[in-house]
């Protein structure tokens, strides 16, 4: 699947990934290749995605790092205050805050 990151001041990230587990209002849910079309709100938490390689460019909006988890190069990790998520033809599009 296809996901792009998007904030106001620029684009984040925009590559082809494995998942990605985002913090919705009511808790986390994953994406993966053809999930079912979705639009929802997101809250205020972190965005983990799982790429095929570690060669990715992402960064942490709060901190302004990639910030790995649990020691896994191949899993990204972006804070967030809040956002949108668009899930459509494969590709997941976040405006993130």
């Amino acid at each position: 699947m296809y996901l792009e990151i998007v904030s106001p001041e620029a684009t984040l990230f925009s590559s082809e990934v494995d998942s990605v587990v985002v913090p919705g209002v009511n808790g986390e849910f994953e994406m993966l290749s053809n999930h079912a079309p979705v639009v929802s709100i997101l809250g205020e938490g972190v965005i983990r995605i799982k790429t095929h390689t570690q060669s990715h460019l992402v960064f942490d909006e709060l901190h302004g790092d990639v910030v790995p988890h649990n020691d896994d190069k191949k899993v990204l990790t972006v804070s967030i205050n809040s956002g949108t998520i668009e899930m459509k033809d494969n590709k997941l599009i976040i405006l993130a805050d």
